[in-house]
């Protein structure tokens, strides 16, 4: 069933052609939509496929208030169209495309522009996000929309998509999806998971804003060859875990950040969380510990560039919890003399008079300055205090292996 241009034209006795072309055709057909400006405000109650052009001239907007596209059944698809024009009502959580209850949706290949949220799923299963380009409305970071929300939603594949300027790409409540291939920049947090578990991310890009990927209150996940780099503000977060357990983070890049990988309380309960191969590099605080209590393991990573390695934001030293093994650290200064790669003696890392500027904010004022410097090989010199030991790796590598 095609509905060019001119279909529009010559259906100008309906308030809405589009809804009407819907609310006629039969369930399981095809709408193909010609270029063109297409009234949106649109409701799917039925399995349908609606097509737009390759190169997304055909246009569903919005009149400004409520959600462009609402879908209410399973077994829908919508590609190649270029959506835009939603509400601003954040309690409404105007979307350029909402979807509750239902499972089975593509979204493939759509532009959505100058909308709050661009994609809401509220219990939604077994259903794809691909190939989307998604930006917000033009207000302050804090204010636009999320650029992919789930609630309840699990089993779905999130692939390829490209967030420019939304808010957050957010999972609550939600387990087993897949996250791959995305390319997210110019937000808050690219990536924000509460209450999400035994989620997969995986070969997604993200860069410039405020947080790369944090996992709050969740398990059984996997975070493995992302690259997060160039985190933006204060915080300039990288990789964070709150209260989060049983996690493989492995053959990850984390470059350019404030704070390269922050964990509060992580593991929170009786397990274990592993960090492999991951190249932690030139960010100004590589490592940053919260209150542990569990073990986490450490090994294979390369530290290199880092302004600062490890650090501990409690004053009772938590990190004797954690595991360090076969490492490089760009500062060890050990030999190898049977050539295994391994060196000879034990890494240790101390935290001298730089622990000051971790609990005085006067003293964080003067971070990275040629005065802290001073102090710090001072202290290194001749220590005026007991040091504390944050790591040791009893087989360091002698070279990093990228």
């Amino acid at each position: 069933m095609k509905y060019p241009l001119l279909f529009l034209f010559a259906s100008l006795l309906f308030s809405n052609p589009l809804q009407e072309a819907i609310d006629n055709a039969p369930s399981g057909s095809k709408i193909e939509l010609g270029r063109g400006e297409y009234k949106g405000r649109i409701i799917i109650d039925k399995p349908l496929i609606i097509e737009g052009t390759k190169d997304k001239s055909a246009h569903i907007k919005g009149d400004g208030t409520n959600s462009v596209i609402t879908i209410t059944s399973s077994n829908v698809i919508l590609k190649n169209l270029w959506i835009s024009g939603s509400g601003d009502s954040h309690e409404g959580l105007d979307a350029a495309i909402a979807v509750k209850d239902v499972n089975n949706v593509l979204l493939e290949s759509n532009k959505i522009t100058d909308s709050l949220f661009g994609i809401n799923f509220q219990k939604v299963s077994n259903s794809k996000i691909i190939d989307n380009f998604i930006t917000s409305k033009p207000y302050n970071l804090g204010v636009r929309g999320d650029g992919i929300v789930f609630w309840y939603s699990h089993d779905n594949v999130i692939r390829a998509n490209h967030l420019q300027k939304s808010r957050d790409m957010v999972a609550w409540y939600s387990s087993k999806n897949i996250y791959e291939n995305n390319f997210a920049e110019q937000g808050r947090y690219s990536l924000h998971f509460m209450y999400a578990n035994d989620n997969l991310v995986q070969n997604n890009i993200f860069e410039r804003n405020s947080v790369g990927i944090f996992f709050m209150y969740s398990h059984g996940m996997i975070a493995r060859n992302n690259t997060i780099k160039s985190s933006l503000g204060t915080f300039g977060l990288g990789l964070g875990l709150k209260d989060s357990s049983d996690f493989t983070i492995e053959d990850n890049s984390i470059i350019y950040n404030v704070r390269g990988v922050f964990l509060d309380q992580s593991p929170y309960r009786a397990s274990v969380n592993i960090f492999r191969r991951n190249k932690i590099l030139y960010n100004t605080n590589a490592i940053q510990f919260l209150g542990l209590r569990e073990k986490s393991l450490f090994s294979e990573n390369i530290f290199q560039g880092n302004m600062e390695l490890i650090s501990s934001d409690m004053p009772k030293n938590d990190t004797p919890y954690v595991e360090w093994s076969r490492n490089y650290w760009d500062d060890y200064e050990g030999f190898d003399a049977d050539e295994d790669g391994i060196g000879d003696i034990p890494y240790k890392q101390y935290a001298y008079a730089d622990k000051l500027w971790l609990y005085n904010e006067n003293i964080k004022f003067f971070y990275g300055t040629a005065a802290m410097g001073l102090l710090n090989f001072l202290a290194k010199l001749a220590p005026f205090s007991e040091p504390e030991l944050m790591a040791t790796d009893n087989e360091p590598l002698m070279k990093a292996l990228m």
